[in-house]
């Protein structure tokens, strides 16, 4: 199969790149797959193809810009230009950009594919019937949100026209099913990017590190976080570093600084940054618990996953999406009232304080996050593929090319 993704890719800074690198790789490793194109976000630097393949070729075109009105016809250029047998589009609503028009034009790339005959899936992220518009960042007035409400029933129908729309959750598939009459869905788990070896759980000397890790300013908020640990050090004699990995959310820029000023005073408060893929697992593995500092929820959390994969304890609003993916899928952790610093305080301290509880969470968010591992949730797009390209015969696997190669294409 000659198969092409449509995404972000690293080292770009818009949405979904991390998962797109993890699933690529995982997709580079399959023997079903001849030649693997990918369409991408242009970048100034290269693409990080940091991984091996399994006799595929490895095609990077970079042929699109977040918040460009050519998106659209630059995609179907070189969609043709490429030939795929197949296309997966790995999207969210704001995938394109956060600029209406040009959001929109994006969103109508599997139209297109539908139109060529071209088999396509869609992967989607999150579900607008799930946002909560205010607490996101996109817009707090009533009647911007029910115009908001209306495109985006539009833009559903139009990503529905592709040939399945893949789900990283039961409950939106049940949604979908519910309004808008679907058939071409399927619920397709988000996936853990990397199975470490089972970890020791134990953390390293020095200060407990209580870390989040994500993009800021919405409705992910870390003044809460900050001062619930303070809470706890006038309580209790602890060590505790705070950790905040990550970068603004697009829609704040200017957020994380604005919260390094107002806690000057506080101390032992780190802002990483910008988190490399070679960081990550440094990040993770300090820690001693991760916490998700959410008022509201877009979809499945690639953070969690990320958590349980290096053993981790978590700390999670009981709220949403957030709770029935633990719920659903496995995962343990202590979860607080979304509104209350107190009971964030709560939450943390329990696990910082019983090393034997901490421990028994990483062990079983560990067993959690090995149930769906990348090559697995590879294999299941796979099978959809086929299953699309021949509804009625048994999956034949192509022959594979023996020689490989990595071309770039801008």
């Amino acid at each position: 199969m000659k198969l092409a993704v449509v995404t972000a890719f690293p080292p770009s800074k818009v949405t979904l790149n991390e998962y797109a690198y993890h699933l690529v790789k995982s997709f580079a490793q399959k023997e079903e797959i001849t030649e693997l194109i990918l369409l991408t976000d242009i970048t100034d630097e290269p693409k990080e193809l940091t991984f091996s393949t399994a006799g595929c070729w490895v095609t990077v075109k970079q042929c699109w810009s977040f918040n460009s009105y050519k998106n659209l016809f630059t995609v179907t250029k070189a969609i043709n230009s490429t030939k795929p047998d197949a296309v997966l589009f790995n999207l969210q609503f704001m995938k394109f950009g956060d600029k209406k028009i040009a959001a929109a034009l994006g969103l109508l790339l599997p139209l297109v594919c539908k139109l060529k005959k071209i088999p396509n899936i869609v992967l989607l992220h999150n579900i607008l019937e799930q946002v909560d518009l205010g607490k996101a960042g996109f817009t707090t007035n009533k009647l911007m949100q029910k115009m908001y409400g209306f495109i985006g029933t539009v833009l559903t129908r139009m990503i529905l026209q592709a040939d399945v729309v893949a789900l990283t959750m039961q409950k939106y598939v049940d949604i979908y099913k519910e309004k808008y009459k679907a058939t071409n869905l399927a619920f397709i788990p988000h996936g853990t990017f990397e199975i470490p070896a089972e970890p020791s759980y134990e953390v390293p000397d020095g200060p407990l590190q209580v870390m989040t890790f994500g993009k800021f300013g919405t409705y992910k908020k870390v003044e809460g976080l900050i001062e619930a640990v303070e809470k706890i050090r006038s309580r209790r004699n602890l060590n505790v570093e705070i950790v905040i990995a990550g970068t603004d959310n697009p829609n704040v820029p200017g957020y994380l600084e604005n919260v390094k000023e107002r806690y000057a005073h506080v101390p032992q408060l780190k802002f990483t940054g910008y988190v490399e893929e070679y960081e990550v697992p440094v990040i993770f593995n300090n820690s001693a618990v991760v916490v998700f500092p959410y008022t509201s929820t877009t979809g499945s959390s690639g953070v969690l996953h990320q958590a349980g994969s290096y053993g981790k304890a978590v700390v999670m609003p009981d709220l949403g999406d957030l709770a029935l993916l633990v719920k659903h899928e496995g995962y343990e952790g202590e979860f607080f009232e979304p509104t209350s610093i107190d009971s964030m305080a709560d939450a943390i301290e329990k696990i910082l304080v019983n090393e034997t509880y901490r421990k028994y969470l990483g062990a079983v968010n560990y067993k959690a996050a090995t149930a769906f591992p990348m090559p697995k949730i590879a294999d299941m797009y796979l099978d959809t593929f086929y299953k699309i390209m021949n509804p009625e015969k048994k999956k034949d696997k192509p022959k594979v090319k023996e020689s490989k190669k990595v071309t770039i294409l801008q």
